[in-house]
């Protein structure tokens, strides 16, 4: 019992190590950090809409900081729903797609019949090599549609696609979540910060 004990302090603490690692290595993403959070100003501030996607735990993720902007981000401040959609849906949507046609398509079916001018494509992927992230990006150049990457690793085939991009320098999916996790809320945070300085007298809160 007391060397389970020992190892799970060990490994708990290598995990600490590994996350304060990658925290340390942040600084470099700063540049595309702020352009983001430029772009979804904009985006935002010309009524675009922000459509977010991705697989497993990052399809968690992609709820999660969805909810953030269609509901409230932060309890002290109350303001009008923003649109960051999960092109994820719900599993009506998510099945009958895989099941009418393919698992493949279930981000782009949804995005282009929901996507107009001037929105914007946020994609979390921790390998940067699902299909259905391929497919949907691929979609968004061909269409002229503004893309944001939240990658692993090296970042995969996706990088290739992205106009913006954040690659997580670490093979450890979890690590690679909790970075993507920290991070977009640091951009939304931010995003929002900005809207409500430029449109406190147009009702925005």
């Amino acid at each position: 019992m007391i060397s389970n004990k020992n190892s799970s302090k060990l490994k708990f603490r290598k995990s600490i190590k590994e996350l304060k690692d990658i925290f340390s290595k942040l600084k470099f993403f700063e540049p595309n950090i702020d352009k983001i959070i430029d772009v979804f100003f904009k985006t935002l501030s010309n009524n675009g809409k922000i459509f977010i996607c991705g697989n497993g735990g990052s399809a968690a993720e992609a709820e999660h900081l969805s909810t953030e902007f269609l509901v409230r981000l932060r309890p002290e401040i109350n303001r009008r729903s923003l649109p960051i959609i999960n092109l994820g849906m719900n599993t009506s949507y998510l099945t009958a797609c895989a099941n009418d046609y393919d698992f493949d398509d279930v981000f782009k079916r949804s995005l282009s019949s929901l996507v107009d001018k001037g929105d914007l494509l946020w994609c979390l992927s921790t390998s940067g090599k699902s299909k259905n992230i391929l497919k949907v990006l691929k979609y968004a150049k061909q269409n002229k549609i503004q893309t944001i990457g939240f990658l692993g690793n090296n970042g995969g085939e996706a990088k290739k696609y992205v106009d913006l991009k954040i690659i997580v320098p670490s093979k450890n999916t979890a690590r690679i979540q909790e970075i993507h996790q920290f991070i977009g809320h640091f951009i939304l945070e931010q995003t929002e910060n900005l809207l409500i300085k430029n449109y406190r007298n147009k009702k925005f809160i």
